[in-house]
């Protein structure tokens, strides 16, 4: 197996490299690229380096699978063209997800929808572990409206984010900041770019992503997006109203043998997810949950994961397996 890393470089990239063991890559032959600027470094690997080089020598390589974490536009520009050099290409970026003819993949919830396609989207960090939860209860009850608030960690923004975090605790400033305000002890409900009707691009890839990925194009789901002061970890608040009715232990149940969920509601103990704690997991965790008591079927319950395993470098190498093995 030969396997490509474009983004080699970035916290998505790195975390590729030290995850490629827990999903059988690890006597897998590996290639890293990266921007002009990191080219011919080496950046730790194995008991070893690995030497960075440029994107164009990395598709003379004649790879079996290439992952992409280098932003939309390298993705528009060079995917296919790893493609038709005979590569299956599984893509971080937002720029295929909404492609119809591209599948947009979780593998708990559908893996079905890989089929014969060689080039994969990976969905948005998010999307994934709400996804991931949602699945299971949309089997077992059926789904009618989701609402879901995100606490976002400063690495989903990336290195740059988490030097500007701890600068400003340090009381100093990275400039500039990726931030239009600071972020230690504050909350921006703002990931990404507004739109006209007042959505950020975040907001609306959660909302588009997870009609595409669960094959429900009618669901109704909103969502609202805020980066918070955390290092790694994504967290998020959701409300779902259920088309059938349901006790709380029945979801216990369901979530309990869900694949890639971990339960942790254990309330009067203080037993919950939170994202100090996820740093370097896989899985998807749930907790406290709830009857909403407004609506005789809605449901609360907060989702948390670590956004650079499961949320993105995690479920792509699950991807990778799958196809392996299928």
């Amino acid at each position: 197996m030969r396997i490509g890393i474009v983004g080699v470089t970035g916290l998505v990239g790195r975390t590729f490299l030290e995850a490629l063991p827990v999903y059988g890559f690890e006597s897998a032959e590996v290639f890293g690229a990266a921007s002009s600027r990191s080219v011919g470094i080496s950046i730790p690997f194995r008991s070893g380096s690995l030497k960075v080089e440029s994107i164009e020598v990395l598709l003379q390589r004649r790879l079996d699978i290439v992952f992409f974490s280098a932003g939309a536009g390298v993705s528009r520009e060079w995917a296919l063209r790893f493609v038709e050099a005979g590569a299956v290409v599984i893509d971080n970026s937002s720029a295929w997800r909404l492609e119809p003819q591209v599948p947009l993949i979780v593998p708990e919830v559908n893996p079905h929808a890989i089929g014969e396609a060689r080039l994969i989207a990976n969905p948005n960090c998010s999307t994934i572990q709400l996804v991931t939860v949602l699945a299971p209860l949309a089997r077992a009850f059926g789904l009618e409206r989701v609402v879901v608030s995100t606490y976002q960690a400063v690495s989903g923004t990336g290195q740059r984010a988490i030097a500007q975090l701890m600068a400003e605790r340090e009381g100093q400033s990275s400039h500039p900041s990726p931030y239009p305000h600071p972020i230690d002890l504050n909350c921006l409900p703002q990931c990404d770019v507004f739109d006209e009707e007042g959505y950020t691009r975040e907001e609306w890839k959660i909302i588009r992503e997870s009609r595409k990925i669960l094959e429900l194009p009618d669901l109704a789901i909103t969502a609202t997006a805020v980066r918070v002061p955390v290092l790694v970890g994504h967290s998020e608040s959701v409300n779902v109203t259920l088309q059938r009715d349901f006790t709380i232990e029945a979801v216990r149940e369901v979530l309990a043998q869900a694949p890639g969920v971990v339960l942790q509601d254990e309330p009067d103990r203080s037993f919950y997810p939170m994202p100090r704690f996820v740093g370097g997991q896989n899985e998807v965790f749930v907790g406290r949950l709830r009857r909403d008591t407004s609506h005789p079927r809605g449901l609360n319950l907060w989702i948390v994961a670590d956004n650079l395993r499961k949320g993105a470098a995690t479920n792509a190498l699950q991807i990778a397996q799958h196809i392996r093995q299928s």
